[in-house]
């Protein structure tokens, strides 16, 4: 459809509601804590990633999975005002997913994730949603076999971004143009590809990439939080070359969602026809913009120009 043709990013993945507890600090094993207030917001990987690439430029179209709960209203509703395409969101009889977070006074945050009806986008479902275009975006709070049928579906260059850490078949990994991931999801993915490879490498995320393109991947991104990222690509004749992309020094109210909001900014400027380096720069600002304000999805810039 003309529709479709002008989507420059696709996400499939994840969206779910934040049930979002702030307290002083965060508690220990068979610890209770008293929290200062909590919220529902909408969140989820997937969600949150779309509705970054739609703020950061690019016209959006998520496919994911909601109940029929009054959850799925609070899930879609921020990508909704924002414009995000949601034609191909199915109506799942599982609930929304949902997102147990707390955040300390350090902007620190521990999530547990119920899956819920993210755990019905599934191969069939994704097979069943068509051609995805533009750029496509995934991360690991769908079933890996959703992940999957979605790459072979792709008409564009593939943003893999392992996290959470699951288990993926080893083409999934190559198709990836960049891999998206942290420095302990860089090691674990590593793990997956290359068990001996990835020994005594957990703290050294340049081999860690140097070693992921020796595997095969077209492209790494490593996030560094306050560090910035590491971009890793492979030259014209072969060589691995690598370079630290700086993040903006602020002060970090609220992280969650950051990460989301670095990999969908990095979606919209590839999109757009950035290098990597160019893409990660700008997601650096746009993910620096969101933790100094709480909130996942909530936190994301609505003004370029304040970036």
């Amino acid at each position: 459809m003309a529709e479709d043709q002008q989507i420059q990013v696709t996400v499939v993945g994840s969206s779910n509601v934040d049930i979002t507890a702030l307290m002083n600090r965060l508690p220990g094993p068979g610890e209770t804590v008293l929290a200062d207030s909590y919220q529902l917001t909408p969140g989820g990987k997937g969600a949150n990633q779309a509705l970054a690439a739609q703020l950061a430029g690019a016209q959006t179209e998520f496919i994911g999975a909601v109940g029929e709960d009054e959850h799925s209203a609070i899930a879609l509703g921020q990508m909704e005002t924002a414009g995000v395409q949601l034609g191909r969101v199915i109506r799942s009889q599982e609930p929304t997913g949902v997102a147990i977070i707390s955040v300390d006074s350090h902007a620190e945050n521990s999530i547990a994730v119920v899956s819920g009806a993210n755990a019905s986008v599934d191969a069939a479902a994704v097979r069943n949603a068509g051609e995805l275009h533009g750029v496509l975006v995934l991360q690991g709070e769908i079933p890996a076999a959703g992940i999957t049928a979605a790459i072979a579906a792709a008409k564009d260059r593939v943003v893999l971004n392992l996290a959470p850490v699951i288990t993926l078949q080893r083409g999934d990994f190559l198709a990836a143009n960049p891999l998206v991931v942290n420095e302990h999801e860089a090691f674990e993915a590593l793990k997956q590809l290359d068990a001996a490879a990835a020994e005594g490498l957990e703290e050294n995320y340049e081999q860690l990439a140097r070693q992921l393109l020796a595997q095969g991947i077209g492209s790494v991104v490593i996030t560094l939080g306050g560090a910035g990222c590491l971009v890793a690509e492979m030259d014209a004749a072969g060589q691995a070359q690598l370079s630290q992309v700086a993040a903006m020094k602020v002060n970090a109210v609220d992280t969650t969602g950051a990460g989301d909001a670095f990999t969908g900014a990095l979606a919209a400027h590839l999109a757009a026809g950035e290098t990597l380096s160019e893409a990660a720069d700008f997601a650096n600002r746009f993910a620096a913009y969101t933790v100094q304000h709480p909130g996942a999805q909530a936190s994301y810039p609505r003004d370029l120009s304040q970036l």
